[in-house]
């Protein structure tokens, strides 16, 4: 996900502010701007439960966004707020992942932002839940000068208190590792392997890692490699096209149809989100991504 910061239990309509920064004003307005329709009809179903991110549509209407989701053979909407977490179901869909209680610079690396975490999460949780919300995404924080052995051993302690409240309610908190290098300085959960020990050490069905393709193919590379190496502890993935976070087209480095089929072929049974911001007409992009990674 691609966030700068998210407000206090946001909401999905509003766009992420560091697509502002990173595109430019204008470049947004050409991506967002214009609601997309229903162009197309369902492709041939595959193995992967794929799935739509909200604010990369977020001048769409929830319900159009829903009924073009159908359309082209989408199971869900991902990164809705509360306000919409009851959309998705009356058009045939999911929310397959809320958004977060916290923010992207100030997560759970550090023990003097638990309190309000922890506080926030055990009221969230239970209401996302009700609504049938199963997998909300959390955030490590900046650095801010902190080693990673303590911002890991910190996350550790924080995420922990949560887990009982998460296990009652058969929720799952996932992290996302964002890149540091372009979108997300100093972002702490930079790397795969720093953020498996965090679930290692958190130890919980109810704490696995959000995989965004694009930010750990601009931070690391090896995808393929490393979603092997790593799928137990992945329980969500987020595409995007590497350079830009546009279409996963063939104008990218990414060769989206074989990481779909290298997860598939791992037996996956989790989402797989699109959340990448079109350059081109939305509904006609989002279709090519689904029929890309329907393997």
């Amino acid at each position: 996900m691609d966030r700068s910061s998210m407000d206090h239990v946001s909401s999905a309509s509003c766009s992420r502010r560091d697509v502002l920064s990173t595109l430019g004003r204008g470049a947004v307005v050409a991506a967002l701007g214009d609601p997309i329709g229903i162009t197309a009809p369902a492709p041939v179903a595959g193995r992967l439960n794929q799935s739509v991110a909200r604010w990369c549509f977020s001048k769409t209407p929830i319900a159009q966004l829903c009924d073009t989701a159908r359309s082209i053979g989408l199971m869900g909407i991902d990164l809705l707020g509360p306000d919409e977490w009851h959309v998705p179901a009356q058009h045939g869909l999911a929310c397959t992942m809320g958004n977060s209680f916290g923010t992207i610079p100030i997560g759970f690396n550090r023990p003097d932002h638990h309190a309000k975490l922890v506080a926030d999460g055990e009221s969230y949780i239970p209401r996302a839940a009700a609504a049938g919300v199963k997998k909300i995404v959390v955030f490590s924080g900046n650095r801010a000068g902190l080693s990673d052995g303590e911002g890991i051993v910190n996350c550790i302690a924080g995420l922990k208190r949560l887990m009982p409240v998460a296990e009652r309610h058969g929720v799952v908190l996932c992290m996302e590792m964002l890149n540091s290098k372009v979108d997300h300085k100093d972002y702490h959960a930079d790397h795969t392997a720093w953020a498996v020990e965090v679930a290692r050490g958190v130890d919980s069905t109810s704490f696995r890692l959000l995989y965004d393709v694009y930010h750990m193919q601009v931070m690391e590379g090896d995808v393929m490699a490393t979603i092997k190496a790593n799928r137990p502890w992945i329980a969500h993935f987020h595409t995007a096209g590497v350079p830009g976070r546009n279409e996963i087209d063939g104008a990218q480095e990414l060769n989206y149809r074989g990481i779909a089929t290298a997860i598939a072929d791992s037996g996956y049974q989790g989402v797989f989100a699109h959340e990448f911001i079109p350059r081109r007409d939305g509904a006609t992009s989002l279709r090519e991504a689904v029929e890309t990674c329907t393997v």
